[in-house]
């Protein structure tokens, strides 16, 4: 029944690293307790052919936006005739953008090039969370960084390991290791991603292949270039965001970013850069909201105990929005909001940025902030 939040190392004294140990716990119990065969079929579709393959994603995503649009959503919640786990899944969709950026060519820096960035886009993030990509892409465009998608990039692997499933985990590992540390890339500055459990799970790769002779060393140097895209600003910020954005917000902690990769302060100061952003923090801003990875499904009545008391704490700060960094927190968040009279709308942090340098910057081209190649009418599919 653990949620895997890692709080517990936030807490000891004596430094445990509980990730390791609730990793080895997982592993044990896949032995002493394998799945059920329709548990077994479930995982062959969703971790060998939906996460590693975008494209198979994508198109799932178009389908719930056509099933969107024609009003069976808001049917099939009014009726509430949904189990559980299908309830919840179903409720955490958001609304859903599926014009998908064309990966193959960069996004060239804005005015004066100050680096290259290689940029994780993900695999759920990708493709129910496009806008959110697409934000983060133009705030690293803004702040002067070239930004590079490497093309063999895959899941990282956080949902395999969050069941136990370790030898797909460390499949996923060496795939995206051998797509970011590829000829070419010696001039990336850093790998950039904007979800706090994969990138807890990518900056944990040394220690997934510490024994593979091939790996462990290059896991060590793919490691060594993640960043969180709060750290990576927090850092490397060049252009302050100076449009006014009239919204009083809460941040609510990504459990793997706050615990696992000790980013904690960075996405704060962000949002105080941000003029007219009103912040008001949580009572308990180091809560789980009970997503922890595939646990909002696997464990739903616990999950959504815990979601309840994340839901009340946000409500008592009167806030109109609350802000995530990760995405398995932004689409519990949005299944919390739905189902709460308040209904908080939920953004990531890099949203609010990217509408603050819009709000500055009214006149500048799309061409010249979220295209990858001026003139192509096929940059986007």
């Amino acid at each position: 029944m653990c949620l895997g939040c890692r709080a517990c190392e936030t807490a000891c004294p004596s430094g445990v690293q509980y990730g390791a140990l609730v990793e080895q716990a997982r592993l044990s119990l896949q032995l002493s307790m394998p799945p059920s065969l329709f548990e077994r079929a479930v995982r062959w579709v969703a971790l060998k052919q939906l996460l590693p393959d975008i494209k198979r994603l994508r198109w799932l995503a178009r389908l719930l936006r056509i099933y969107q649009l024609s009003g069976l959503s808001r049917l099939m919640r009014g009726l509430k005739l949904l189990p559980g786990p299908l309830r919840v899944m179903e409720g955490m969709l958001p609304p859903l953008h599926t014009h998908y950026r064309d990966y193959r060519a960069p996004a060239p820096a804005i005015g004066t090039k100050r680096g290259v960035v290689a940029f994780f886009h993900g695999c759920i993030q990708e493709a129910f969370l496009a806008d959110v990509n697409e934000a983060t892409i133009r705030v690293l465009q803004r702040n002067g960084y070239e930004v590079r998608f490497p093309q063999l990039q895959t899941c990282c692997g956080a949902a395999a390991l969050h069941i136990g499933e370790k030898g797909q985990a460390v499949q996923l590992a060496r795939q995206n290791i051998d797509a970011f540390l590829s000829s070419g890339q010696s001039e990336i500055l850093a790998i950039v991603n904007n979800a706090g459990g994969c990138g807890a799970t990518l900056k944990e790769y040394p220690h997934l292949l510490r024994h593979d002779p091939d790996y462990a060393e290059k896991a060590r140097q793919f490691a060594a270039k993640v960043m969180d895209i709060s750290e990576f600003l927090a850092e490397y910020l060049t252009v302050k965001p100076q449009g006014e954005v009239h919204r009083r917000v809460t941040y609510s902690d990504s459990c793997h970013l706050r615990h696992a990769q000790k980013v904690v302060r960075q996405p704060r100061d962000l949002l105080r850069m941000v003029p007219g952003l009103e912040l008001i923090e949580l009572e308990k801003p180091d809560r789980c909201c009970g997503s922890a990875g595939v646990y909002n499904i696997l464990q739903w009545q616990t999950a959504e105990a815990v979601l309840g008391e994340k839901m009340a704490d946000i409500h008592q700060t009167g806030a109109d929005t609350v802000v995530a960094t990760n995405t398995g927190c932004y689409l519990q968040l949005v299944y919390g909001s739905s189902y709460s009279q308040e209904r908080p709308q939920v953004v990531h942090l890099v949203n609010l940025l990217d509408e603050s340098y819009q709000v500055a910057q009214p006149r500048q081209t799309d061409e010249q902030t979220s295209l990858n190649v001026p003139g192509d009418n096929n940059a986007r599919q």
